[in-house]
């Protein structure tokens, strides 16, 4: 383990580490091992696995994976509330600073790009009120009405959204409608990042998203979306919740057969990943590695703490 340095005594910015990537690269077990060989604490950036009960189809990792590295901002919402982004930089600034405190070496892992953006300072949030009128005539629009209006108003949101979440289409027109667009990212962040990137070839990542898709069926995810419904969260919030909480929310409400349900899902999570890699590409920061890099990415961490 080498010594962190995550906080220069001085006047220089406090030491993060970002791994980022698509869905089904690795990301996980890299930071683990990131983690250990730093002695440093992870931040999860993931838009679901801050919900209690949404584990297996979220992949969230087990007390066991996480081999004894502390790990923050999971399970900390009740899945029938909406957690915002807003939500997300407020806890995860106060996860940052306590791991910074510790004199620990904070390590931000996850797909959400937009919520690792805003928390580390790389864009803004766009702090637009609720506009009712015009939400209330949104509401009344048809789900491809929606997407073609956000698409013509403004394209480069369009390419990073999930297309098939009404709550979230509403409120990317809602922005557009009060800004023009979404708000240009910031130029200084409040940390010194070292951005690390995971990738593979398309034919691999189809393979593993294909493969853990399996794997997550044969763990219990139709069981743990029909214990969730259970516990009452509605289908109508499973479908805000996004892919496998959608499709498997489809399948029990007979909507779709269990052929339809693997095969769609499937399909949306190949999307999904082509949407992440769309928004990572923009941060011309990021030093992309293929998962067996693991020296070299382990070379780029020394480097950066000492």
């Amino acid at each position: 383990m080498i010594p962190p340095n995550p906080k220069d005594q001085h006047m220089e910015k406090p030491k993060v580490i970002v791994i980022v990537g698509p869905t089904a690269v690795g990301k996980t077990s890299l930071s683990i091992e990131v983690a250990q060989f730093v002695g440093g604490e992870i931040l999860s950036a993931d838009s679901r696995q801050v919900y209690t009960g949404l584990d297996i189809g979220t992949g969230k990792v087990t007390k066991k994976e996480m081999r004894g590295v502390p790990h923050h901002l999971l399970d900390i919402a009740d899945p029938r509330t909406t957690f915002t982004a807003a939500d997300f930089i407020a806890l995860g600034t106060d996860a940052l600073n306590e791991v910074l405190h510790k004199e620990k070496v904070p390590i931000v892992v996850g797909g959400t790009g937009f919520y690792i953006d805003a928390l580390l300072g790389r864009t803004s949030l766009a702090h637009v009120p609720p506009n009712e009128e015009l939400r209330a005539t949104l509401e009344k629009m048809e789900m491809d009405e929606l997407q073609n209006a956000l698409k013509e108003r403004d394209p480069e949101r369009y390419e990073t959204i999930d297309v098939h979440n009404r709550r979230r289409l509403i409120r990317a027109l809602e922005i557009v409608e009060a800004l023009g667009k979404t708000p240009p990212p910031q130029t200084e962040s409040p940390y010194t990042v070292l951005w690390l990137g995971l990738n593979t070839e398309k034919d691999t990542l189809k393979k593993n998203i294909h493969q853990r898709l399996l794997e997550r069926l044969d763990s219990g995810m139709v069981e743990e979306v029909e214990q969730l419904h259970a516990n009452g969260l509605t289908y109508e919030r499973m479908e805000e919740l996004g892919l496998e909480y959608r499709y498997v929310g489809f399948f029990l409400q007979k909507k779709i057969t269990r052929e339809e349900m693997v095969s769609e899902l499937e399909k949306e999570i190949n999307h999904y990943a082509k949407r992440q890699m769309t928004w990572f590409k923009r941060n011309k920061d990021i030093q992309w590695f293929e998962p067996n890099e693991k020296e070299k990415i382990l070379e780029a961490v020394k480097i950066f703490l000492n």
